[in-house]
């Protein structure tokens, strides 16, 4: 099964805001992440993964352990998963592109989310892939026609405006992209930064009322030199 990065705007705080643990039950599918880069000799497993993430972040206190194993299986991605259909969008066809391709659901990935002052949550995503296919991902844009749209869960409506700054430079190419969000009486923000290095794809989000450009391209700044000091 091949999954979407997923759109920031649709997983909310189900996502950025989901606490995984990697207990004992969880073993045989993070067993499967890593025998799939082992055998595959696309990079890093999924045990190598988790030791890369950032362990503690500047203004940050972790929310939970990490979770590590196949990407389709952690339980934030799950949750996002969910929420992502359980959506209706004012313009479907933005929710049906697949800007910068899929990324498979098999592929060895892990996951720590973070909580910080002023009601504001981090996640940080670091998935093993091909220079190519990461190369994707951060050339993905968003469709000129998708830079404002609403969304609804249930009965409740929210409106999203989309930001896109051009192409970064952190790691190896970056793509940073904010969504501010309007519904239920609450103003959100989002940010989110994807950056490629050496045979891995990371991705940085950070969500909350006081959510900014630059407190998400710094934590991407940090996790890159995390995972500078962790991988090779």
């Amino acid at each position: 099964m091949a999954h979407r990065l997923l759109p920031v705007t649709l997983l909310l705080s189900t996502a950025v805001a989901a606490t995984a643990c990697g207990g004992d039950a969880e073993r045989a599918r993070q067993v499967r992440g890593t025998a799939r880069a082992e055998v595959a000799g696309i990079g890093y497993t999924s045990a190598q993964l988790a030791q890369a993430l950032l362990q503690q972040p500047s203004g940050y206190r972790r929310a939970g352990e990490p979770d590590w194993g196949e990407y389709g299986s952690l339980k934030a991605i799950q949750n996002a998963s969910r929420l992502q259909r359980e959506a209706v969008l004012d313009k479907p066809s933005c929710g049906k592109s697949r800007p910068g391709g899929d990324v498979a659901g098999d592929v060895p990935a892990a996951l720590v989310s973070f909580t910080g002052g002023r009601g504001l949550t981090a996640t940080e995503t670091l998935m093993s892939m091909p220079a190519a296919d990461a190369e994707k991902q951060v050339n993905a844009r968003v469709p000129p026609g998708c830079l404002r749209f609403r969304t609804r869960v249930g009965t409740a409506w929210a409106a999203h405006r989309v930001a896109e700054a051009p192409k970064g430079e952190i790691g190896e190419g970056s793509r940073t992209v904010g969504v501010a969000t309007t519904g239920g009486g609450a103003r959100t923000r989002t940010w989110y930064v994807v950056f490629r290095g050496r045979r891995y794809l990371a991705t940085i989000t950070v969500y909350g009322p006081g959510a900014t450009r630059a407190d998400a391209e710094r934590l991407a700044g940090e996790a890159l030199a995390q995972a500078g000091r962790v991988l090779s």
